[in-house]
């Protein structure tokens, strides 16, 4: 029960429901003030106009708000006017429906931007079939005029609104991350802790990489807020934060490394059990710090010790060492493990003095080129022109809408209960997703949904209430369903049912106060089958995108190790040296994650179309290996610079860098097996005290090199023909 309250508390002060209150506060403000104005069927207009533009109101940074907002201002007005000029004339209706759909979907180009202008877009047309038809040409720019009124005062709101939260919003951008990131480490703790054989049986490692790819998602939607005009000490300090839980991530990867080597040695199962629980319990204390920041109170302070990582090390029982090994003995590899753990434990507790103000944040690096680690907020033509060609998934997808709402119209002009047609294409928008995965979620989601929505509407309408209470009813369900959108669809769908049937009724849709829910939950049915069926038409298999992913994936890698193995060659961490690597290292778990999310989306394609899963795989646990191996490096050319010789080391990481730039060039030739390592370095002695680091940092550089050839045919495996 305690459990479920916290989990309560969390959604309840979580930014999403923050962001829905926005809007439901707006949409009363904005239609009780055109109410006392100019009315109620104004109201109702204005209030259709409120709900048209809410789809691209999110928290974000304060700059380029209300830009984001113009394209569904502008487009949506003249829409919803010529949407109820052509209510009588069905052939120009259905033609002006398939045009301004095929355009909307265009949005898509423009990635995560532009797919809410899509809805508003759809939106404008849909609400404006919703209402009757009006009598006259009058009607008609009335309507609009309430319409374009309420959407402009929303504009206005949502822009001040996300000015106003940005402190709450960016404290709340960090508490997610945080949580991410903890998720993260408790299922690195069960990689510790399970077995070989039942990590394959839960499918651990499937889960790791996408948790790694939501982490690598929501990183990127803090850094947008977060680091945006870090110029106040308060900002400088959540900044700080956030550059410290990426540090963070790179540790946990790096955790990773010679885990399989330490768990076949059967002394060094419980060292193994004691750092998994370790790596858990500093997740429970990342939680506990974001429950803090949550909540406006002072974090507690961190007094989980660490020497308890080196005493389980040395005290785990010596292994029996192979005879003629170049590798240093488990047991040396079981202690580097411990402290690769102990980082982690390391920027927790950082984390922990940055948030209770007793360490100084180190963002100098983000201070002044802030704006190359967020997203550009500035319209542009480019992803516009570069979809014109009959492979772009975004013109494929928008033929595919534009087809499947012509199918959706025509079905509804024969439909004996012809009178709703407009609930067909507004499941259809809903549920007709860009890829199959996310129209199947959003198909089941939007049945039930549906048929729980009705039967809360119908119980409201039935009971005659007040049209101010009914507006009241509207606000909230506006609230709900614009919060939960991207959190969970089902609650959105019941929702956006009772919002958009009490809304109808006050537009005068609806003649009988008792409502059919039948026709509803058919109307569902049909748009559910239209969205499902059109999914197949045109489709953009995940295959048809492989070979950009992999390209991007390898260049990264490539640029992150360049930059990752040139620290070596600064005798002190400069800004701007660092400020490259940072950069690089977003694009290389950025890539990643979008070939994860590619990977996941093509599990619910057939199996025919499917590309090459298992290659990809491997590919993406080498390019994860060579991310900590690089780790490990970047940690001891920075750290532990004192231990090193690195007159000795300026031959070997040039020398690596070079085989890895080879290896991972996109036109290098893809070789059915890895090949040796040609030329390698001399394997150094591991002395027994670790007092010089540099053969462990040879032997990183070697293995980082094989990854990086392993990863080459990975490449050639993954883009074979089939």
């Amino acid at each position: 029960m305690k459990e479920h309250l916290r989990t309560a508390r969390r959604i309840a002060l979580s930014s999403y429901v923050a962001n829905g209150l926005v809007t439901a506060l707006g949409l009363l403000l904005v239609s009780t003030v055109v109410h006392l104005l100019f009315g109620p069927a104004a109201a109702a207009a204005a209030t259709v106009g409120v709900i048209v533009v809410t789809p691209p109101d999110q928290p974000a940074p304060r700059k380029g708000k209300f830009t984001h907002f113009l394209p569904a201002l502008l487009i949506a007005i003249p829409l919803f006017f010529a949407t109820g000029m052509l209510r009588h004339s069905t052939v120009e209706l259905g033609t002006l429906l398939v045009g301004a759909t095929f355009v909307a979907f265009l949005g898509a180009a423009w990635g995560k931007r532009g797919l809410p202008i899509s809805v508003s877009i759809m939106f404008a047309m849909i609400f404006a079939l919703a209402a009757p038809p009006a009598e006259s040409t009058r009607e008609v720019i009335d309507a609009t005029l309430a319409f374009a009124l309420g959407a402009f005062l929303y504009v206005l709101w949502g822009t001040a609104a996300n000015t106003l939260l940005n402190p709450r919003y960016r404290v709340l951008a960090l508490v997610d991350s945080l949580r991410a990131v903890a998720n993260l480490m408790r299922t690195q703790g069960m990689h510790f802790i399970l077995p070989a054989q039942e990590q394959q049986r839960t499918a651990l490692m499937g889960r790791l990489m996408k948790q790694q790819a939501a982490l690598a998602d929501q990183l990127q939607s803090a850094r947008n807020i977060l680091l945006e005009t870090p110029t106040t000490p308060r900002r400088l300090q959540l900044a700080g934060m956030l550059l410290q839980v990426l540090d963070m991530r790179d540790h946990l990867v790096a955790c990773a490394l010679d885990i399989d080597v330490v768990r076949a040695v059967p002394q060094h199962q419980e060292l193994l059990r004691v750092l998994g629980l370790e790596i858990q319990a500093l997740a429970g204390d990342l939680e506990a710090l974001a429950d803090a920041l949550m909540l406006g109170r002072e974090p507690p302070d961190f007094v989980h010790p660490r020497p308890a990582l080196a005493l389980a090390a040395v005290t785990a029982p010596p292994a029996p060492e192979l005879a003629g090994s170049d590798e240093p003995p488990p047991r040396q590899l079981a202690g580097a493990l411990a402290r690769r753990v102990g980082y982690v434990h390391d920027e927790v507790a950082r984390l922990v003095a940055l948030a209770r103000g007793a360490r100084a944040p180190d963002a100098e690096v983000v201070r002044t080129a802030w704006q190359l680690f967020v997203s550009p907020t500035k319209w542009s033509w480019r992803p516009f022109l570069s979809l014109w060609r009959w492979d772009a998934p975004p013109l494929r997808h928008a033929l595919r809408a534009a087809l499947a709402i012509a199918a959706g119209y025509l079905v509804g002009l024969v439909l004996p209960w012809g009178s709703h047609e407009y609930w067909i294409l507004l499941t259809i928008v809903v549920v007709l997703r860009g890829s199959l995965a996310q129209t199947l979620e959003r198909r089941n989601s939007r049945v039930a949904g549906t048929l729980l929505g009705c039967v809360i509407a119908g119980a409201i309408l039935y009971a005659h209430l007040p049209a101010t209470v009914l507006l009241l009813v509207v606000t909230a369900g506006q609230g709900i369903a614009h919060a939960f959108a991207l959190q969970r669809y089902l609650v959105t769908a019941v929702a956006a049912t009772v919002l958009a049937l009490v809304q109808a009724h006050l537009l005068g849709a609806a003649g009988s106060p008792v409502f059919q829910l039948a026709e509803r939950v058919m109307d569902t049915l049909i748009g559910v089958a239209i969205a499902w069926s059109f999914s197949y038409v045109l489709p953009s298999w995940e295959r048809t995108q492989v070979r950009s992913l992999v390209a991007r994936t390898l260049t990264a890698q490539a640029r992150h190790a360049q930059l990752a193995l040139a620290l070596g060659q600064l005798r002190e961490l400069d800004t701007k040296a660092e400020l490259a690597w940072r950069l690089a290292r977003r694009e290389a778990y950025d890539s990643l994650s979008a070939l994860v999310q590619a990977i996941q989306r093509s599990l619910s394609e057939p199996r025919a179309v499917r590309p090459p899963l298992a290659e990809l795989e491997r590919m993406l646990a080498h390019s994860y290996q060579l991310l900590a191996q690089l780790t490990a490096i970047k940690t001891m050319l920075l750290q532990r610079r004192d231990r090193l010789d690195l007159d000795q080391l300026q031959g070997p990481l040039e020398d690596a860098t070079r085989a890895i730039s080879a290896a991972l060039a996109t036109d290098a030739p893809r070789p059915d097996a890895a090949p040796a390592h040609e030329e390698a370095p001399p394997m150094l002695e591991f002395p027994d005290g670790e007092h010089d680091l540099t053969p462990w940092l040879v032997r990183r550089l070697r293995l980082a090199v094989g990854i990086a050839r392993e990863l080459q045919v990975d490449a050639g495996r993954a883009l074979r023909p089939a």
